[in-house]
């Protein structure tokens, strides 16, 4: 056990802080029929052997959503696939002004235990390296019962809280009981599987599990159908009840009939409450570019703890419902501890999202003064035959926030670009010189300005978004942090703000945060650190549930920048250098555990061409150098 130093002694740091809100009215949104969902199977580690790593044919190497015999460009254009945004290429956007110094922050967090986790060859290795190289890894964190259960793009693994490894490292496509992504004997393709995200349950005591599942041909070609797959399990190391809900939303398996359908449920995230268990979406058109809304998922948890085998599910669509504005990116809380759950209004779940995108806006400004909170009530119904729900929002106003820009990267060794400027290695590694050379050290993705991960403590929500901050004289990627106060009043829901920030650090960018907050109000705030002194890190920052964030702290240096093939434009003119889509914080009673990107190593050209190429001595693969780091605060 030791003690973090603070990062912020000479530099500018930038916290903004707004005093209490006043609530706004309520809107509701229109209500859903139930359908059953049917338990399909169960899932376990099934650990099947670790492939070499070595780079395959590009053509199985980085899953095309367009097919296998479409070109490189294929990975950027085509417009079937997940982790979707409307976002216009970065620019440099009008920011908030940062004013003001570190409030004073009622904790001081000790970093406990920190170490890594996954990482990108864990998982392209995995199932005897029958994967894909994939970007970005998407971080799910879950901690409960003496377990620590992390999941990525696409892979996870079960450990101990010091650490140690309970089970292997296990692909997705195995454990949900699927044929591998891509089987390099046969060159059969698989579902792809993406965007995992867990939590524990303090009620159940159980762990849910939520990837989202697109099928595909043999030959790759993605098919339209996809589903969300939800793994169940009081015992992580042992067996999952599996469960299956179709998403499409074009009436296939009792869905609905939207418009621009078949869709895809993009970017699931779970929450819980008393009684019932949601998990949302963001309901794009799968062959077009067209948004829906936001969907909404409602379960009895305790159904689906008992692993009933058929278990009724509630949609709840969010056309229209913010003053005739679509919901975007609506994330359901989670609370710390039983304590912490509404039980008014028959149960009462809440929802935070933002409003400044275009899916939400049908503009591209990219700018909003608001965010919105959302309750769901008579969750208690979900229990029953005939759940009976009521959905309400309400907008809060904030300081205004805006689309990040890219976050640049301290300056360092990048092989994988330097062999895409080499003939010869572009060669051995592409069939061919890379024709859109020169490559250079690519920026990061700080996301869009979409909520983050959210929990309700104390009568309280906190959540926190990516946004342009002026820090230093420079316009960086900040997080925007908010502490809201919700209350159902004759059964209309108010809320108000209790108070707020914007969080930057000169020369640098902060981006994908969550925060995570235990019963007392104490808590932390993670984030990846990166920019012109710091290789991308995982870092948190102090947070207390009266005043908000506070002084910068490292869990983990990064040691090299990022060097992946989603940055360079052989891979798709112009790249979309992914990095993070989420981060990930889990309470564990008064303890925190938190989740983030970083780089874990760095290596020459040189290393890089040595046999065998492109793994730096088992550090990385050919195309990809993420990692995970994984760190418990006590606050």
């Amino acid at each position: 056990m030791f003690r973090t130093r603070s990062l912020v002694a000479g530099a500018a740091l930038a916290i903004i802080l707004a005093p209490l809100g006043v609530p706004s009215s309520a809107s509701a949104a229109p209500a859903a029929s139930p359908r059953l969902v049917h338990k399909v199977g169960t899932g376990s580690y099934q650990v099947t052997g670790i492939g070499s790593g070595l780079p395959a044919s590009l053509a199985t190497e980085i899953r095309r959503d367009a097919g296998p015999e479409a070109g490189l460009a294929a990975i950027a254009a085509a417009p079937a696939g997940a982790n979707r945004s409307l976002a216009p290429s970065r620019r440099a956007p009008s920011a908030s002004k940062a004013a003001g110094a570190a409030g004073t922050v009622h904790t001081n967090p000790r970093l406990v235990r920190s170490f890594d986790g996954l990482n990108h060859r864990d998982q392209r290795t995995a199932n005897n390296g029958n994967q894909f190289s994939l970007e970005p890894p998407d971080q799910a964190l879950c901690v409960g019962n003496g377990s620590v259960v992390e999941a990525v793009n696409d892979a996870f693994r079960v450990r101990n809280p010091d650490g140690s490894a309970r089970t292997g490292v296990v692909d997705l496509n195995t454990f949900y009981g699927y044929p591998p992504t891509i089987n390099r004997t046969t060159g059969v393709f698989g579902p792809v599987i993406t965007d995992p995200t867990c939590l524990y349950d303090p009620t159940t005591r159980h762990f849910f599990l939520v990837v989202l599942t697109l099928e595909s041909t043999e030959d790759g070609e993605l098919t339209g159908d996809n589903h969300l797959d939800i793994a169940v399990t009081a015992d992580p190391a042992g067996t999952w009840d599996i469960y299956r809900l179709d998403v499409t939303d074009d009436g296939t398996n009792g869905t609905p009939v939207h418009p621009h359908c078949p869709c895809i449920g993009d970017y699931p995230h779970v929450g819980v409450d008393a009684n019932g268990f949601y998990v949302t979406t963001n309901e794009y058109s799968f062959f077009g570019t067209e948004f829906n809304s936001a969907q909404i998922y409602a379960f009895s948890k305790r159904a689906l703890a008992r692993g009933d085998a058929d278990v009724l599910v509630t949609q709840l669509d969010t056309t229209a419902a913010d003053r005739g504005l679509n919901g975007f990116t609506i994330w359901a809380a989670q609370s710390p501890s039983t304590g912490d759950y509404e039980q008014g209004q028959n149960g009462t779940a809440y929802f935070l999202s933002s409003n400044a995108a275009e899916e939400a806006t049908g503009t591209q400004d990219y700018v909003s003064t608001s965010i919105v909170t959302w309750s769901l009530t008579n969750t208690r119904s979900l229990d029953t035959a005939r759940p009976n729900l009521r959905l309400q929002d309400t907008r809060v106003g904030v300081r205004r926030y805006s689309l990040p820009p890219l976050s640049n990267q301290k300056t360092g060794p990048i092989p994988l670009a330097e062999c895409l400027n080499d003939d010869p290695c572009a060669t051995f590694l592409l069939g061919a010189p890379d024709p859109a050379k020169p490559e250079v050290e690519s920026p990061l993705d700080s996301n869009d300005t979409r909520m983050q991960q959210v929990t309700y403590a104390d009568g309280k929500l906190y959540g926190a978004l990516d946004t342009a901050v002026t820090v230093g004289g420079a316009t960086k990627a900040g997080v925007g942090w908010y502490i809201v106060r919700p209350q159902l009043q004759r059964g209309v829901l108010r809320a108000g703000l209790v108070t707020q920030g914007q969080l930057g650090l000169a020369g640098n960018n902060l981006t994908y945060p969550a925060i995570g907050v235990n019963a007392a109000g104490h808590g932390v705030m993670s984030f990846t650190l990166v920019g012109d002194g710091y290789y991308p890190s995982a870092a948190y920052s102090a947070f207390d549930g009266r005043t908000g964030a506070g002084a910068i702290y490292l869990a983990k240096a990064g040691v090299g920048p990022q060097d992946g093939f989603s940055g360079y434009k052989a891979f798709g003119d112009p790249p979309r250098p992914r990095w993070g889509d989420y981060g990930a914080t889990a309470v564990d009673g008064s303890n925190i555990w938190i989740a983030a990107e970083y780089i874990a190593q760095r290596c020459t050209l040189a290393e890089y061409e040595a046999a065998p190429f492109g793994s730096c001595g088992g550090t990385r693969t050919a195309l990809a150098n993420w990692a995970t780091r994984i760190s418990l605060i006590q606050p």
